[in-house]
């Protein structure tokens, strides 16, 4: 693969100031975005647009909000033929909400062009809209790997025009479970189409679904960049023996919901969990010397809020992307600013806000100057006897997590959990959280408030028509 990565700058020196008027796009769409005023290239429409117009295959590192939704629209406008009522190009995507927006954001760069009819196909609605448009003809279809299957498997669904498969938040689908659908699906594709995987991350699975349905594909990773304001930095002098007692001032006085804390050694790990037990947390770890089923589990309880600390080394925390990470504590201070930098960009995602906390003994104040210079930034210290007197209500994670005992083995998908949950069940769709199928179990998070009763109800009901066995996960 070709690793283009523009060079280490602010987004507007990168690659942002270029002009969509340097590309091979038609006169319409050239309009068209002139129009919804996207006057200049994002640093990810700049670096794959000229190889998707191209025709290449790409893996493209690329998180909500970069403009990564146009640039594969684009891809797709360019290459379709508006006078052929057939699918030519179709957006898989892990949940409903996204495919709606990214259904929206196609809709507006084609009405330039008559006649594109652009379908989205998702659980959740009824069956028949859905075909009744299909049977009229569509020429881009954007849904939920299950839905898409059950068009396939009904014979709704016709994929022999399609040129253009992309695989949307590729990495949230691995993590839902989708791994064997979406391999599904893109075996049913014809094989001479063009594929982009957009993916925010890269776990295992993103190299293994490359291996098999893409064609030599370039690939495009920008640079982390950590936007200026979005994570603010404090760096506390403790004595080395408060240090993890400190951890415990900082949670109850920044209060996050969910906080990531690095430790430099697996002991460090295991002696700060013992303390925000002791203390009344809710905390998880992550070491070397974890099983893969248990690290998998506290990761899914992690990422789920149903835990409001994980503890972990750098190691054991590579390529963690969580969602909604409102705090970094740096427990240790890491002796190589590039790492400091990684670990802080976890949080300050997207549109959010974050905190980055470092506890610093005397002996610290050498790798506190070598971050400063790294950064360009003045380090704000901060005194941890601010922080005294610190109680308040304990912190406890607003969701908990579910295990049901059966997966992907058991033909278990997302959208059977949220059936059953939603309906005979009688829960709204708002007190359900991520949905996580792994080969032997389902993981759902729930809101705190109903978790008793939804173990309960779903005990006594059915998944996919089966009894299930239910517990709650809590540390």
């Amino acid at each position: 693969m070709t690793n283009i990565t523009p060079p280490f700058s602010t987004p507007a020196a990168s690659a942002a100031g270029r002009s969509f008027n340097e590309l091979p796009l038609s006169p319409g769409i050239l309009a068209t975005l002139q129009q919804l005023e996207y006057l200049t290239m994002t640093p990810i429409q700049a670096a794959s647009l000229p190889l998707v117009l191209a025709g290449q295959d790409l893996i493209a590192q690329a998180k909500t909000g970069s403009g990564k939704t146009a640039a594969f629209a684009l891809a797709l406008l360019t290459r379709l033929n508006p006078r052929r009522f057939a699918v030519q190009a179709m957006v898989l995507c892990p949940t409903r909400e996204l495919a709606d927006q990214v259904t929206q954001e196609i809709r507006r760069l084609a009405r330039s062009e008559d006649n594109i009819k652009i379908v989205a196909l998702c659980g959740g609605t009824p069956m028949r809209p859905q075909i009744n448009s299909l049977e009229h003809g569509a020429h881009i279809v954007v849904g939920t790997p299950g839905r898409i299957i059950d068009h396939l498997g009904r014979g709704s669904l016709n994929l022999e025009a399609l040129n253009t498969l992309v695989l949307d938040e590729a990495d949230r689908m691995l993590d839902m479970g989708f791994y064997d659908d979406i391999a599904y699906v893109a075996e049913r594709c014809p094989a001479d189409r063009q594929t982009l995987l957009f993916s925010a991350t890269f776990p295992d699975g993103i190299a293994r679904l490359a291996r098999h349905f893409l064609r030599n594909p370039q690939e495009v990773k920008l640079p982390e960049q950590h936007e200026a304001g979005k994570i603010r930095q404090r760096f506390y002098e403790v004595r080395n023996e408060e240090r993890l007692e400190a951890v415990g001032m900082l949670l109850r006085h920044f209060r996050p919901v969910s906080t990531l804390a690095f430790c430099n050694t697996k002991q460090q790990c295991r002696d700060l969990l013992e303390v925000l037990h002791a203390q009344g947390f809710h905390a998880l770890t992550l070491h070397g010397d974890l099983e893969q089923r248990e690290r998998d589990q506290v990761l899914i309880q992690f990422a789920n809020r149903s835990c409001s600390v994980l503890v972990a080394t750098d190691l054991a925390a590579r390529g963690l992307d969580i969602a909604q990470l409102e705090a970094v504590i740096n427990v240790d201070v890491t002796p190589d600013p590039e790492i400091y930098i990684h670990r802080i960009g976890r949080t300050g995602r997207a549109d959010e806000a974050g905190w980055a906390l470092s506890l610093c003994g005397h002996a610290d104040k050498r790798r506190v100057a070598g971050i400063a210079q790294m950064t360009g930034s003045e380090p704000e210290w901060h005194d941890i006897d601010e922080l005294q007197g610190e109680r308040g209500a304990p912190l406890v994670p607003p969701m908990v997590t579910l295990q049901i005992l059966g997966g992907r083995k058991d033909k278990i998908r997302p959208g059977d959990v949220l059936g059953a949950l939603t309906g005979e069940a009688g829960f709204t769709r708002e007190q359900v959280g991520k949905i996580t199928v792994t080969e032997q179990f389902t993981y759902v998070a729930v809101a705190r408030n109903i978790a008793r009763e939804a173990v309960r109800k779903l005990s006594a009901g059915k998944v996919k028509g089966k009894t299930v066995k239910v517990r709650a996960l809590e540390d």
